[in-house]
């Protein structure tokens, strides 16, 4: 009689393979978890954005929507600029501010450069600053300080406004239009207006005989007052030399008499200049004569 043997099975090791405990062990690792988690998906969208915008056309459609959609929102009735008000001008100045904006209106906000806008206004002669700023309502707003004219200046047969800087403020057409200002005539008479106004300060006693300053070759003044006199300054120090005159006019009353011009351009000897008819009376007396300036004024 055969006996029947019972079939071997053979346990099942529960131990991993090679590659699956090699894959536990990375897996295990924080930089390969943080890379499967991020870089993966990074990977796939970076991918699927190469392969939308591989097409020129699909680019050209995308840029497109997005150009719509920044215009329709920048063209919104609230972003709209439809006014330009101008503050702290005069009626002719704000439309010389509007002229040399030319904005065409309506505009949206986002098309406006406010400094370039700034630069335009204070290119014109007339203002010394200007602020620029949207407002609520549409409104672009332009507050003016203007340059306050204190001299007239005559050059080259032209009359100009300066403010008290020398900064060109407008064309005078006649001396008559302003004779509320002090007259300042000679080349690069404008750069030395600072001192002109201290020297209209000096002089002011005698104000109802001033004519004017000259520019003499741009290095010193000459006083012009009336009956053709001339008062010849220094090149450094004109005004005290000018309050020295205005005390010994005070003591001899220099002024008032027949002299055509007065020299103080030396501190230790000033001279006078008599005329013709001064001369003949004091026949007999030597004085020294000197060539007067001519006069612009």
């Amino acid at each position: 009689m055969q006996s029947v043997s019972r079939p071997q099975f053979q346990r099942r090791d529960p131990a991993p393979s090679r590659w699956a405990y090699r894959l536990q062990r990375l897996w295990l690792t924080p930089y390969f978890r943080i890379l499967f988690r991020f870089g993966l998906p990074l990977v796939v969208v970076v991918l699927i954005g190469a392969a939308v915008l591989g097409s020129s056309e699909r680019r050209m459609a995308i840029l497109g929507t997005f150009t719509n959609l920044r215009e329709q929102f920048e063209n919104r009735p609230e972003f709209r600029v439809s006014l330009i008000r101008v503050e702290g001008a005069s009626s002719e100045l704000a439309d010389a501010v509007r002229a040399k904006l030319n904005i065409r209106l309506p505009m949206s906000s986002f098309n406006l450069d406010l400094d370039v806008v700034r630069e335009k206004v204070q290119s014109l002669d007339a203002i010394a600053s200007a602020d620029v700023s949207v407002r609520s309502g549409g409104v672009l707003e332009v507050i003016i300080t203007e340059r306050v004219p204190t001299l007239v200046w005559r050059s080259g047969g032209e009359l100009m406004l300066l403010d008290s800087t020398g900064h060109r403020v407008a064309g005078l057409g006649s001396r008559t239009d302003r004779p509320d200002l002090p007259l300042i005539a000679g080349d690069g008479a404008d750069r030395a207006a600072s001192e002109a106004m201290a020297l209209f300060e000096a002089v002011s006693p005698i104000n109802d005989r001033l004519r004017g300053l000259v520019r003499i070759g741009d290095r010193r003044w000459d006083i012009v007052l009336d009956r053709n006199q001339t008062i010849m300054l220094p090149q450094v120090s004109p005004v005290a030399a000018v309050e020295r005159l205005l005390a010994l006019d005070a003591a001899e009353n220099i002024l008032a008499r027949d002299v055509i011009s007065v020299d103080l351009r030396f501190d230790q000897r000033p001279t006078l200049r008599l005329s013709q008819r001064a001369w003949d009376t004091l026949n007999g007396i030597e004085f020294k004569e000197e060539t007067s300036s001519e006069s612009d004024l």
